[in-house]
């Protein structure tokens, strides 16, 4: 078990939710706050990442479903390892476009693997590690791939892989409760960053941890 004196905030959902977007404007926002922030995001914020990032999402090379799940998993080790880990024992807000919940609706659920066996061995990976919150953005579907100009090898895997994507995504509130803040990625960019400030801000004047502050 990491011991962290930052905090971890996550953001997840399906391809096109805004994710991206959101994930930046609340790390510009903290900063502006005097906090210091690590924003980072997966797989690929590591040398190594960025060598399995280009296997997974752009290597045309054929790959089984497990292969898959443990590019992913490497990617997330490291990850943790070099990135997160360091940041959060600094007393870093890290902020990360992607984490465990990922690999488990997308290897897991969308590649019709067990979401136990997925769950375990990703939670091992990251040395359990978990988010003070989950933003969870939702779109539909088509919605979200139809704002992509181009997609990836992931993105290409069709609407059933998605929809099952969602469909996990979407169950994790109700199993966790308070873990989830869920956004409509539907809504106006502005009135989802309000929203978001004002959730990760009640948690910061909560949550007891020492954050560090620029000089």
């Amino acid at each position: 078990m990491i011991k962290k004196n930052g905090m971890l905030i996550v953001f997840e959902g399906g391809d096109g939710a805004g994710k991206s977007t959101q994930s930046a404007r609340l790390a510009a926002w903290l900063c502006d706050m005097g906090y210091q922030v690590r924003a980072t995001f997966e797989p690929g914020d590591t040398e190594l990442g960025a060598k399995v990032r280009q296997i997974v999402l752009h290597s045309k090379v054929e790959m089984c479903p497990k292969a898959e799940a443990l590019l992913y998993l490497a990617d997330k080790a490291q990850h943790v390892a070099e990135v997160i880990k360091p940041a959060l024992e600094a007393g870093m807000i890290v902020i990360s476009d992607r984490y465990v919940d990922s690999t488990i609706a997308y290897q897991g659920a969308g590649r019709a693997l067990s979401d136990e066996e997925v769950s375990r061995i990703a939670w091992w990976a990251v040395s359990d590690l978990v988010p003070d919150l989950t933003v969870l953005m939702d779109v539909p579907v088509t919605q979200g791939l139809s704002r992509k100009d181009v997609l990836d090898r992931i993105e290409s895997a069709g609407l059933e892989f998605h929809e099952r994507v969602r469909d996990h995504f979407l169950a994790l509130p109700s199993s966790q409760p308070g873990a989830y803040l869920v956004v409509n990625g539907r809504d106006p960019k502005d009135e989802v960053t309000a929203q978001i400030r004002e959730c990760i801000q009640g948690i910061i004047d909560h949550s007891g941890h020492v954050l560090a502050r620029e000089a």
